[in-house]
Order: structure tokens, then C-alpha cells, then sequence
């Protein structure tokens, strides 16, 4: 009852919110309460329409709105048509990502999508899981959101960074490099990659010459700079998002550069227009630059069908694990028989694992519907939820930068969370 009570008070005042930014007479009438159950599974999403992660936004929204479609060529959900997604902007900005989510969440939505980044979430997860609302992120990947006292209504389908570390560890120390160099932006998302990486390398008997934050809102980055070059690193390591450019070009003068040096970067870098941001002209000064992130093209099938769905497409960073997100949370409304959060965020967990296994909505909504326990594999890869509604098992691309430039995808890797 104590949620229901939350989720009352909360919708209250981001109704009033709604009312007041689009002016409808009566407003806070015409949507029922987020959450409240109508037989009619709702998805809204606070993703990057605008913002330094902006390029991430196209992939997250698209793939949503294919796996809505998804869901409706097969008969929806609970009977009825998922109905169109209820859009928010997070934009790069905590304030403006906590203003978007108590617009969603007054449109009467079930379930929110996102943050893409793990700050952003940060800013507005309070606001959703204390409604009583599922939220499931594609993309948060700091270690915070393991342990976070979310109420059992926050779910990830991107794996932890400490999933991704010793993968990115292992790529390091593969190429030979004994002493490392460490830098990250100061947020969740940067510290937690970076402390991750740094007990994975001092585990594995390599030297952390430097583990530092920055501030990514700088405009210049060239003490940091100085400091990694006063460690005299084999390697260096940028965690980072769009600044990560900035960082770079401060490397490459500094003669700390791929070429020099190896250079390794993780998800928030992979970006086929990277090198073209770091050296406009002269893309292959980034040559030699390696890294990873979950990954994001190993189901050719799904990217084949979402390419023809948004044709317009480049980057799928993140795509498939946010198509995850919403067929986790519809299968589990299917197997809970209700819209209601309180009733679906039980079941998010048991769908993933221990189950038949099936890898469409189709199918798994057959096999619910028949009584069978399911397993979801997803597009992402098989998901395995711990208890703490986050991937047990991750596959990690290695990614690199060729010759010309170009970001090719080297390999991938599987990776298991630890006992």
C-alpha cells in the first residue's frame, strides 16, 4: 500500500507539471495515475534527444518504438495495442532529465526507458521507482545501481561495468602493456569503470602509474594531461562521453597518442564519428585506438530488422539492449496478467532465466500463454538476471579504430559476474 500511496502523491504533482506546461483544462483528469492498472501496458521514455549524448538518443528511441511495433504485429499486450510511446528528454542535464520524467509519469505510464546515461538516471530514479513505476535503462552501466534501494522497480539490460572491466583489462594487458594510465570522467559512470579497471589490471599484476577523475564540463583538459604524461604510461585509458574528444586531441598533442602509446577507450567512446571529432580532416591520427562496450551488432537478424525499420540509422550503440528492456518488461506484464508495475516487477527477474527458452515475443507470449515457465534470450544476448534485476552474464565487444580510421569490430567476449 505504501507504494500506492507514493504513486498517488508523486502523479499529483507531475500532473500539475503537465497541466501547467501544455495548458489543458483539466488535465490532471484526463490520464489516469502512472501505474495504475487498465489492462493497457504504457511506455514512456527519458532518453537523449539533445545533449552531449545525443548520438545515443536515435538507437534507444528507434529501437523502442520496433519493439513496440513488435509487440503489436503479435497481438499486443494483455489483449490490447501497446499505444505510442510517451517521449521525454533527459538532454544531458539532471534538472531538465528530472523535469522530463514528471512529464512522463503524469501521462499514466507503467513503465519509463532510460536514462541513457547513468547520472541522468541518478537524477530522476527516485522520482519513478518511488511512483511505484518500473524504470529498465539499456544503457546504465555504473556499478551504483547494483545495490541501489530502488523498491524491486529499477531493472538494467546493460551488464555493470564490472562486467565489462576485465574484458577491457584483458585487451590491455593482451597488447603487452604493464604500466597504465587511468583517467575518467567524475560521475558514477566514470568512477566506476575506472576503479573497476584498476582492480582488474592490479589483479592481474599490471602497474596503475595513474587512476584520476576529471571534470568532463572543463573546457581545457591539459593537466590532466600533464599527469598522465608524468606517470610514463604504456597504455592510457580515457573513460569518457562526447568530452573524450577534447581528452584525446590533448593526448595526441602531448605525444600520447595511438601511435605512441596504446590508447583504450570503453562504451561512452565508441563512435564511428570519433575520430573524425578528435582530428577533422585526418581520422586516422586515432589509428591503433582500441576499446570496449556491450555489445551492440552480434544478432544480425535484429539489426537487419531494425535497419529496415529506421533506415536512417548509424549507430545501434545500445539499441539492442533497450529493445531487451521493453521485451523484458511486456513479457513480464504478460506472465504477471496485469499492467500494474507492482504486480510485473516481480516477474522481471524469473522471465530471464531457470525457464523454457524462447527469443521472440511471439513465442514466449505462446508459451506463457500455454503455462510454461520462459527463459527470454534476448537480441543483447541471454540476459540472466541476478536478484538485483540486472544481466548475471554480459557480451562485451572489443572494438578498434583501423588504419584508414575506421571503427571495426574486433571480437567478443563473454562475461560472468562473480559469486
Amino acid at each position: 500500500m505504501k507504494a500506492s500511496v507514493r504513486r498517488s502523491a508523486i502523479f499529483a504533482g507531475a500532473a500539475a507539471l503537465l497541466v501547467a506546461a501544455v495548458g489543458v483544462p483539466g488535465g490532471a483528469q484526463a490520464v489516469a495515475p502512472a501505474g495504475e492498472e487498465d489492462g493497457e501496458l504504457k511506455f514512456g521514455y527519458v532518453l537523449p534527444e539533445t545533449g552531449q549524448l545525443a548520438f545515443l538518443g536515435p538507437p534507444q528511441i528507434e529501437s523502442l518504438k520496433f519493439a513496440i511495433q513488435t509487440m503489436n504485429d503479435a497481438g499486443g499486450v494483455l489483449g490490447k495495442p501497446v499505444p505510442a510511446v510517451v517521449s521525454g528528454d533527459e538532454a544531458g542535464q539532471e534538472a531538465v532529465a528530472a523535469q522530463s520524467a514528471d512529464r512522463v509519469l503524469a501521462a499514466g505510464v507503467d513503465t519509463i526507458i532510460g536514462a541513457a546515461a547513468s547520472g541522468m538516471s541518478l537524477a530522476f530514479i527516485d522520482r519513478v521507482t518511488g511512483a511505484g513505476v518500473v524504470q529498465c535503462s539499456g544503457s546504465n552501466t555504473a556499478p551504483t545501481f547494483t545495490d541501489y534501494d530502488d523498491g524491486g522497480f529499477y531493472f538494467r539490460t546493460a551488464p555493470s561495468d564490472v562486467l565489462q572491466a576485465p574484458v577491457l583489462a584483458d585487451v590491455i594487458r593482451g597488447d603487452g602493456h604493464d604500466r597504465v594510465a587511468l583517467i575518467g570522467r567524475a560521475d558514477d559512470y566514470g568512477r566506476g569503470l575506472l576503479e573497476s579497471t584498476e582492480k582488474e589490471l592490479e589483479d592481474d599484476g599490471a602497474t596503475v602509474a595513474l587512476a584520476e577523475t576529471y571534470d568532463p564540463k572543463a573546457t581545457n583538459f591539459d593537466q590532466i594531461v600533464q599527469k598522465v604524461k608524468d606517470s610514463r604510461p604504456e597504455a592510457v585509458v580515457v573513460i569518457a562521453f562526447e568530452e573524450g574528444a577534447q581528452v584525446l586531441q590533448a593526448l595526441i598533442e602531448a605525444g600520447l597518442g595511438p601511435d605512441r602509446v596504446g590508447v583504450y577507450g570503453a562504451d561512452g567512446l565508441r563512435s564511428e564519428e570519433l575520430p573524425s571529432l578528435v582530428a577533422p580532416g585526418n581520422p586516422q591520427r586515432l589509428a591503433g585506438m582500441k576499446g570496449t562496450a556491450p555489445a551492440s551488432a552480434t544478432n544480425a537478424q535484429y539489426v537487419k530488422d531494425l535497419k529496415k525499420f529506421a533506415p536512417d540509422l548509424k549507430e545501434l550503440q545500445f539499441a539492442p539492449q533497450v529493445f531487451d528492456c521493453a521485451m523484458t518488461v511486456a513479457l513480464a506484464a504478460e506472465q504477471a496478467k496485469s499492467d500494474n508495475p507492482e504486480k510485473f516487477a516481480e516477474e522481471m527477474v524469473g522471465i530471464t532465466k531457470d525457464g523454457e527458452k524462447c527469443n521472440t515475443f511471439a513465442a514466449c507470449k505462446e508459451l506463457i500463454a500455454d503455462g510454461r515457465d520462459i527463459d527470454y534470450d534476448g537480441v543483447s544476448g541471454p540476459l540472466d538476471f541476478t536478484d538485483d534485476g540486472e544481466p548475471g552474464r554480459a557480451t562485451i565487444e572489443v572494438y578498434a579504430y583501423d588504419d584508414q580510421g575506421k571503427l571495426q569490430t574486433v571480437r567478443t567476449e563473454e562475461s560472468t559476474a562473480q559469486e
